[in-house]
């Protein structure tokens, strides 16, 4: 008894043949970032920390409050000086500021690579799936062919 499919089914081999390999997108793209883009995401993933903030902000209130409380022979920095940690502090935002967009950007980069790798993914799935069920199909009224031949003998 032959029977033949409604739809032209592809075999196990012809779909393993039609498989890309899944590839380890973030290994790849951190694998072509030049020095300056991995010093970028360097200084984006550990100023971007709690960690850091809380250097500076500890840093910051020490320094303050030395230079306000302590006697005035060991004060480093007498009170008109703030107006140079303003301007420390301001340059040091005016470089971090650019490095840590950098960096999100390349992170913006990644994620979207890791979003079309997924969709590649989700492409192979549905196609596999979509068989899967065709073949289903197919057995399922093989089987109610048989059931009718089997009823009328």
């Amino acid at each position: 008894m032959t029977v033949e499919y409604k739809h032209k089914l592809p075999s196990l081999e012809e779909l393993k043949a039609s498989r890309r390999p899944v590839r380890g997108v973030i290994k790849d793209t951190h694998v072509a970032l030049s020095p300056l883009e991995e010093f970028a995401v360097f200084i984006t993933h550990h100023v971007g920390s709690m960690g850091f903030f809380l250097v500076l902000f500890i840093w910051t209130l020490g320094w303050l409050l030395w230079n306000l409380l302590a006697p005035h022979e060991f004060r480093f920095d007498p009170a008109p000086a703030f107006v140079v940690w303003l301007f420390i502090s301001n340059m040091i935002q005016l470089i971090l500021l650019p490095l840590i967009m950098v960096g999100q950007n390349l992170e913006s980069r990644f994620a979207d690579m890791r979003a079309e790798a997924d969709f590649h993914i989700n492409e192979k799935a549905e196609k596999e799936i979509e068989t899967v069920i065709a073949h289903l199909e197919n057995q399922n009224e093989l089987l109610l062919e048989i059931l009718k031949k089997t009823e009328k003998s």
